[in-house]
């Protein structure tokens, strides 16, 4: 006597559509939506089955219906209270917004804007002429521009100015950033070259200049922001870094990590590089993140 296929006590799609429960998932206007639930909850049950399990019964598999659609419907994000010690932890949600922006947001955010429309003109104008106005007046920057993330700030700006050439960074700040971003893969992505210089701990401004030839672009420093190489260890300044690199004619780019505007030892914090030192220092490009 053969065995009996389990496949075939699954029930159809049309018959758990048809379910009181699913229904009113269709009733509200999710036709579609309930009916995609419906065909991943069956699949579920099918490779359920291949893995060696029992074939569920049809009110099992209206309960995984509801459940997958709870997952679809009720909003993901939710608030928590960070016990990390951690004030701007990127898992968290980063920056918390103040009463004052959100209230900003959510006036703007109710109608229409001018986002991209250049009201005294009477034209389509550019997102980037709200943002960076407030940007140079709060570091100092001759021009600004924002992007997705940081990683991507790193990527546009070295296939921009260093494609094909060779960018000087020490060992030590070869690092992975958040994401798992790795600078000499995103390097490498760029089109640039990556010229390694000193050691993991110890690296002087004479190697920086050794290392500088006709094909360098510029010179890249990386700020550890969420690690530390502590103990018998030495690093050039951006200060000297800056002063080298123009007068041997090359870019310093200074991805500072974080994007800190204010000092922080002002709030009993440790330090953090600003936008603003970096460019005084002779920076010609700041990198950094918009926690």
């Amino acid at each position: 006597m053969a065995a009996r296929n389990p496949y075939r006590s699954l029930p159809s799609v049309d018959r758990l559509l048809s379910d009181e429960r699913v229904r009113a998932l269709a009733n509200g206007g999710e036709s579609g939506i309930a009916t995609v639930i419906v065909r991943q909850a069956i699949e579920s049950a099918r490779l359920a089955i291949a893995g060696g399990s029992e074939t569920p019964t049809e009110d099992q598999l209206v309960e995984s219906v509801l459940g997958l659609a709870a997952a679809v419907f009720e909003p993901s994000l939710r608030p928590v209270i960070n016990a990390t010690g951690v004030i701007i932890h990127t898992n968290l949600g980063r920056a918390p917004l103040s009463d004052e922006a959100i209230e900003a947001m959510a006036a703007v955010s109710r109608g229409y804007s001018n986002l991209e429309f250049d009201l005294e003109a009477g034209e389509r104008g550019s997102r980037y002429g709200h943002l960076e106005p407030a940007l140079t007046r709060l570091t100092g920057a001759e021009a600004a521009i924002a992007v997705n993330n940081n990683a991507s700030a790193l990527l546009l700006a070295l296939s921009a100015l260093a494609y094909d050439h060779e960018v000087i960074i020490s060992r030590g700040q070869a690092v992975e950033i958040g994401g798992g971003f790795r600078i000499p893969d995103v390097m490498a992505q760029s089109g640039a070259r990556l010229v390694e210089v000193g050691t993991t701990n110890r690296t002087y401004l004479r190697d920086y200049e050794a290392a500088i030839t006709e094909q360098t672009a510029a010179i890249m420093r990386v700020h550890a922001s969420n690690f530390r190489i502590v103990g018998f260890t030495d690093s050039p300044s951006i200060h000297e870094l800056g002063g080298l690199a123009h007068r041997r004619g090359v870019l310093l780019i200074d991805d500072i990590g974080s994007g800190c505007l204010v000092d922080t030892m002002q709030f009993g914090l440790a330090p953090e590089p600003t936008v603003g030192e970096s460019l005084a220092a002779g920076a010609d490009l700041v990198l950094f993140s918009g926690d």
